[in-house]
């Protein structure tokens, strides 16, 4: 529909941050994004974006009008979405915005899974810290969301709630496995890795920590758990991560990992138990794909 694709014009300038940037990535010239951009500035009556020496940045008209903008493109994939689902679900687009524990191996084999009944969906996913997994939501660039213990926000709509706790994840060889579970004093003899402050199991065992008389200095301090997990395999040492970046098959009592790694349940009574919440921006229908999926993703984490 042509006014989607005005819409979209406006939405890719001020991803961009420029007019030529944009017209780039949208595979027409400059100046025809530029009558469009000026067509809906008159229209509206305000200045969306301020010419800049080098781009555009939004106005404060602008920052009003890329919400409308957006929550209309996502309204019209909606509709395109229900259009197709009159004879199946043949095809559609599911945007996700997750934590990054939940990329590792959940996420990706419950898109498998559902690939290989629906081959012609697509998936657009972002990693991304729990702040940014909100943002993405209500800014309508992200059909459904997947946090950790996430700030409150009127405009999010939570689907499930799940409990996560953290557990310590060491080398299939290493001592504290002749341990069914242990405390985090019981990590300390050994070279620690701990998540960034910006994920969500470090929150809760800083929690954890301010409230007891125990400190930690990591050998290690990092964003990715995959390179905490390979430090712990390789170092001899301790990593630590929440159940949805532990198990591939959930509910198993198993705690051996297909890396060669065994997570150990931490039995520290003043460890907080985490939230991991899956939902949608409260104001919008899901698409007919998305809204397939959200119900497969609720399935799973329903067996946490």
């Amino acid at each position: 529909m042509q006014h989607t694709r005005y819409l979209h014009y406006v939405d890719e300038v001020a991803r961009a941050g420029s007019i030529r940037k944009a017209a780039e990535r949208l595979n027409i010239v400059s100046s025809a994004v530029n009558r469009r951009i000026l067509d809906i500035e008159r229209e509206v009556g305000a200045q969306l974006f301020e010419r800049l020496p080098r781009g555009v940045r939004l106005t404060s008209a602008g920052e009003i009008f890329i919400v409308y903008a957006r929550s209309q493109m996502a309204e019209a994939e909606r509709m395109r979405s229900e259009v197709e689902a009159l004879n199946g679900l043949r095809r559609g687009e599911v945007r996700l915005a997750v934590i990054e524990a939940a990329s590792a191996d959940f996420l990706p084999r419950l898109i498998a899974d559902f690939q290989r009944r629906y081959p012609k969906v697509a998936f657009r996913t972002t990693v991304c810290g729990r702040e940014e997994v909100m943002q993405r939501v209500l800014n309508f660039e992200a059909d459904l969301g997947l946090a950790l213990n996430p700030p409150a926000e009127a405009k999010f709509r939570p689907l499930i709630v799940v409990e996560q706790r953290v557990k310590a994840l060491v080398a299939a060889d290493h001592p504290l496995t002749l341990q069914k579970s242990v405390r985090v004093l019981d990590c300390l003899d050994y070279p620690v890795a701990l998540p960034a402050s910006s994920l969500g199991g470090r929150v809760l065992l800083n929690t954890f920590l301010a409230n007891s008389s125990i400190s930690i200095e990591p050998a290690l301090e990092s964003n990715s758990y995959e390179m905490m997990r390979n430090f712990a395999r390789l170092a001899g040492g301790v990593c630590f991560q929440v159940d949805i970046g532990i198990s591939s098959r959930s509910g198993s009592d198993d705690a051996r990992l297909s890396n060669d790694l065994v997570a150990l349940p931490l039995t520290d009574s003043r460890l907080p138990v985490g939230k991991l919440v899956m939902g949608m921006h409260h104001d919008r229908a899901l698409p007919v794909a998305a809204a397939k999926f959200a119900q497969e993703m609720e399935l799973a984490l329903s067996a946490f």
